[in-house]
Order: C-alpha cells, then structure tokens, then sequence
C-alpha cells in the first residue's frame, strides 16, 4: 500500500474510532496518527491469532484498523484517567 493509502485509511480509521469511542472527532491529524497507530495494533493482533493480512487496502482492512485504534483509545482513556466523554 503507498503512503497516500496509509494516510487515507489513518483518516477514515481514525475518524470512526474517535467517534465510536468520546461521540466526536479528535481533528485530522489526530485521526491520522490514531488510525495509523491503531493499524498497527489491530494488524499485530489478528495477525498474532492468525488471521488476515492487513497490508491491503481492503474492508476487512479499515475494520482491522478501527478496531485496533478503539483499543488504543480505550487504553488511552485509561491511563490518562480522562474517562469517556458522550
């Protein structure tokens, strides 16, 4: 996937988990680097228990994606101690 992919689906990822997890957006760089984060963490977990390969950019994919960037802002939430805002 070229840097243009990454940078659309850390957009896309990002902004879905941000609104799935505080109800708003954390602003576009922020869903960037929180999609792009949470790509990395969803992709080393389902590919840790042997699932799909995350490097296409596909569906399966950008729902790898958000799910790992709602764990990272969960865990985030967590150790800041901010809680979930609604």
């Amino acid at each position: 996937m070229s840097i243009v992919g990454w940078i659309i689906l850390g957009l896309i990822s990002g902004f879905i988990a941000s609104k799935a997890v505080s109800g708003r957006g954390s602003g576009c760089l922020a869903d960037i680097a929180l999609g792009l984060i949470g790509a990395l963490v969803g992709g080393w977990l389902f590919s840790h228990f042997g699932h799909h390969d995350p490097m296409e950019f596909n569906l399966v994919s950008m729902v790898i994606a958000i799910i790992g960037a709602v764990i990272v802002l969960l865990v985030w939430h967590a150790v800041t101690g901010r809680g979930l805002r609604r």
